[in-house]
C-alpha cells in the first residue's frame, strides 16, 4: 500500500469515528423517532387563559415569572396571542407581548406556526393535551423548545410527574425544565 492510500484509509476511518461519536454524543435526540402531535385540537377549547407551569429555558423569557398566555380566535381565522411576563418576581412589573398563530395542519389543529415579530414563524405542536383540556404540552419538532400549560396557576404532583414520564417516552430530556411560580388565580 502506498502512503496516499493508507492516509486516505486513516482520514475515512478518522471521519466514521467523529460521526458515530458525535451522534453518540448528541444524546438519544439524534435517534429520537418523529415528534407526534396530539390527535385533534378542538380550537373553540384550547382558547382562553394557559398557565406557564414548566418550560425549557430561553432568552425570550428570561426573568419572566407568572407567564400566562390568552388565546382567542380572530375575525380572520387566525388565533390571537397575548402572552405576559411579570418581571424578576411576582410584584414585579408586566410585560406583553402580542403575536398570532395559524393552523398548519387542518386536519388536526396540533401544528400551528406562531409570530411575534412579523413574518418570522416559530412551530408550536401540542404534543399532549388532557381530554378536558385542563392542560397542555406544547414542544417543536426538534425538541428545543417545550411549555408545560395548564388552566390554573398550580398543577397537581401526580398529573405533572405523569407529564414528565411520557415526554422523556418520547425523546424529551426534562432535566432542563424549570418551573415558573405563579400567582395564585385572580391575583
Amino acid at each position: 500500500m502506498t502512503g496516499k492510500s493508507n492516509l486516505r484509509i486513516k482520514c475515512r476511518t478518522l471521519t466514521a469515528s467523529i460521526a458515530l461519536a458525535s451522534a453518540l454524543l448528541g444524546g438519544c435526540g439524534a435517534f429520537n423517532p418523529p415528534l407526534e402531535t396530539v390527535n385533534f385540537v378542538n380550537l373553540e377549547r384550547y382558547t382562553g387563559r394557559w398557565y406557564e407551569i414548566a418550560r425549557y429555558p430561553h432568552f425570550f423569557e428570561r426573568g419572566c415569572t407568572g407567564v400566562t398566555a390568552d388565546y382567542s380566535i380572530r375575525d380572520d381565522g387566525r388565533i390571537e396571542v397575548i402572552n405576559t411576563c411579570i418581571e424578576s418576581s411576582l410584584d414585579g412589573p408586566e410585560r406583553l407581548i402580542q403575536g398570532s398563530a395559524r393552523v398548519a395542519d387542518p386536519t388536526t389543529n396540533a401544528k400551528l406556526k406562531v409570530s411575534f415579530f412579523g413574518p418570522f414563524e416559530g412551530d408550536y405542536w401540542i404534543i399532549d393535551l388532557d381530554e378536558d383540556y385542563s392542560y397542555a404540552v406544547v414542544g417543536a419538532p426538534n425538541r428545543r423548545f417545550l411549555w408545560i400549560l395548564s388552566r390554573t396557576p398550580t398543577m397537581d404532583a401526580e398529573t405533572y410527574d405523569g407529564i414528565l414520564q411520557r415526554l422523556w417516552e418520547i425523546g424529551y430530556d426534562t432535566e432542563p425544565l424549570e418551573l415558573v411560580p405563579q400567582r395564585e388565580q385572580g391575583s
